[in-house]
């Protein structure tokens, strides 16, 4: 298969350096200066929580036991033009990825030569596509990579998928080193990350606008407000974001209302990995890998801004072979309500010498009762079962501290019947599932990078699937990163990619206007037009010329519908076609509140701006 390898400029690497440097000082000060930062905000903001700085420590909930068996799913099929595994489903042999393996995929792009724990996608207002991933791994080591773009968080354009263009490098203290912790809120298009890790920094924390330029991400505020970093959350309606650490229980809710001045406004006692809120953010799920469980928090307190806020356990579940829960994410299917979770590494990562390396892999949780929630399958491949994981220990990367035959993270590309879910599974590369059936997930595609020997992944040659998946579900393409290799996008092929596997409007995502209004039509920097169409649900839309650039009309006038489509299709004269395509959620009016005048100011406030919302 092709590599498509874009050389784009890098960020300048003296100033991350020295950015670098200087965090290693400020890291060793911050035990200090963050503490008494925090004070003047509220007694509970002391770095090292002492006295009732703790915070909140709700009455913990008893953990209950899922009882469901732990067989792998079943294996992608494989069809033309795939160059799959030599073995069993998710082993890689020596000498097996030399170039990559793939079934069912094809590379559309790769850029850069790092990779992290995140890929976050965006449309801004404009309608550019960004991409957004971390290039930093546990100590940041390309930093110092002469063979590395520079350090700190990548922003891509990804106007043109097949050429991914690098236009920033964000240098913030947190964003040199976010471990896990960089997140992006699609409603408000604020991206936050806090320092973590090693063990785990404090938690500073920075905020950046990529509303109206994705492209170049306007810094917003750095502040001491979290304790210690490592991973996150936030709400969906982009007010709260919560700093989670794994070094000691700690969970802090910052108000980001204003993102240029966020405060701390409330701490909790809790051990939290990953995070994810609900659509109304009263409920959090958090994956507490001290505990080897899910608890479900009840935090509508915190959400309604009530003084002293109070946040209460609702449940807590395990499962057989669980390892270090790593996050969850809630989702409805045809209405009710799910969580998909996933567990990072092996039992044996924790406790070296217990004598277990079960591997956690990932699972569906029916949370329809949230007292009691309740596993309904599994999402495992063959080579994490106990015998053959144990027969692959030879293999590259498999028994590294810090990579091995198991899952990191998993996404889904809608909260509302996502049919697909994307997993890194770090040394079996990108794995890809259909989840139409809750009861029974199947394989459908993967992806394993062409390994490469390097510092990331102790000169074996072996993957380091460690990201977050990002989707762009109407493209069928998905976005991660490889530790030693950097970016990619995939797109996975029409017949195993559920037919209605389409995307819905995203949670908290602003609405638009019903006032006709314009998109400006994606063209490749530097090419040359020779036709252009669109259409909007069922009938054709027009396009118009403003200046020097084409813009699609999006007219509600004579539907009803609630969400309406775009595609657009452009020819380039050099014979190349690009096809775009958005999703628009129409307001509702709400009759009570037009003697106030609430519609029209709903109306005034949101403008004629763009929201897309396939992102």
């Amino acid at each position: 298969m092709a590599r498509d390898r874009d050389a784009a400029a890098g960020p300048r690497r003296t100033r991350t350096r020295r950015a670098l440097a200087a965090s290693c000082v400020v890291t060793v000060l911050a035990a200090v200066a963050i503490g008494a930062a925090q004070g003047a905000l509220t007694s509970l903001n002391d770095l090292f929580a002492l006295g009732q700085g703790f915070g909140q420590m709700p009455t913990k909930a008893p953990v209950a036991m899922a009882s469901i068996g732990t067989h792998a799913v079943p294996r992608a099929v494989c069809g033309p033009g795939s160059h799959p595994e030599p073995g069993i489903q998710g082993r890689v042999p020596a000498g097996s990825a030399t170039n990559g393996l793939w079934c069912n995929v094809t590379l559309v792009s790769h850029q850069g030569s790092t990779g992290g724990f995140k890929v976050l996608r965006y449309v801004d207002a404009t309608g550019h596509t960004c991409a957004f991933y971390d290039s930093t791994l546990l100590f940041g080591l390309n930093a110092v990579n002469p063979a590395g773009l520079g350090s700190g968080v990548v922003v891509l354009d990804m106007s043109d998928p097949a050429h991914p263009v690098q236009t920033d490098s964000l240098t913030a203290l947190p964003m040199l080193s976010p471990h896990e912790s960089l997140n992006l809120n699609q409603a408000r298009g604020l991206l936050a990350a806090d320092n973590g890790n090693p063990a785990t920094e404090p938690g500073f924390v920075s905020i950046y606008d990529v509303h109206q330029d994705c492209r170049h991400p306007v810094l917003d505020s750095t502040t001491a407000s979290g304790r210690l970093g490592h991973e996150s959350g936030f709400s969906i309606d982009g007010k709260t974001f919560y700093v989670t650490s794994t070094a000691t229980p700690g969970i802090t809710a910052v108000d980001v209302t204003d993102p240029k001045n966020p405060h701390a406004i409330w701490q909790g006692f809790i051990s939290s990995h990953g995070m994810s809120l609900s659509d109304d953010g009263n409920r959090a799920y958090i994956a507490d890998s001290s505990g080897g469980d899910m608890l479900i928090l009840d935090t509508s307190q915190i959400q309604a801004r009530k003084p002293s806020p109070q946040a209460r356990e609702i449940s807590r579940l395990t499962w057989p072979y669980a390892s270090i829960p790593q996050n969850a994410i809630p989702f409805t299917e045809n209405g009710k309500p799910y969580v998909l979770e996933f567990d990072e590494y092996t039992a044996g990562t924790l406790h070296p010498g217990a004598g277990s390396d079960s591997v956690g892999a990932a699972r569906i949780i029916d949370i329809s009762d949230e007292t009691k929630p309740r596993v309904v399958s599994n999402i495992r491949l063959q080579v994490n079962q106990p015998a053959d994981h144990a027969a692959a220990a030879g293999d590259p990367g498999a028994l590294s501290p810090v990579q091995g035959y198991a899952a990191h993270y998993c996404n889904i590309p809608t909260r509302v019947n996502p049919r697909v879910v994307a997993c890194s599974f770090i040394v079996s590369g990108l794995r890809v599932f259909d989840i139409s059936d809750l009861s029974a997930p199947k394989e459908i595609a993967y992806f394993v990078a062409p390994t490469e020997a390097s510092i990331y992944n102790g000169y074996t040659a072996s993957d380091f699937a460690m990201s977050q998946p990002a989707f762009a579900p109407d493209q069928r393409e998905i976005w991660y990163t490889d530790g030693p290799t950097g970016f990619y996008d995939v797109r996975v092929a029409s017949d195993v990619w559920p037919a209605d596997a389409a995307p819905a409007p995203a949670p908290g995502a602003a609405c638009i206007i019903r006032k006709p209004f314009l998109v400006r039509v994606r063209v490749p920097q530097g090419a040359h037009v020779r036709s252009v169409s669109a259409k909007l649900g069922s009938r054709r839309a027009r396009i118009v010329r403003r200046k020097h650039a084409l813009y699609a009309q999006v007219n509600w006038h004579g539907t009803r519908a609630s969400a309406l489509r775009l595609i657009v299709r452009v020819r380039l004269t050099n014979g190349r076609r690009v096809t775009t395509t958005r999703v628009y959620r129409r307001c509702v009016r709400h009759r009570r509140a037009r003697p106030n005048g609430g519609d029209r100011r709903q109306r005034r406030a949101l403008g004629d701006r763009d929201h897309p919302l396939d992102r």
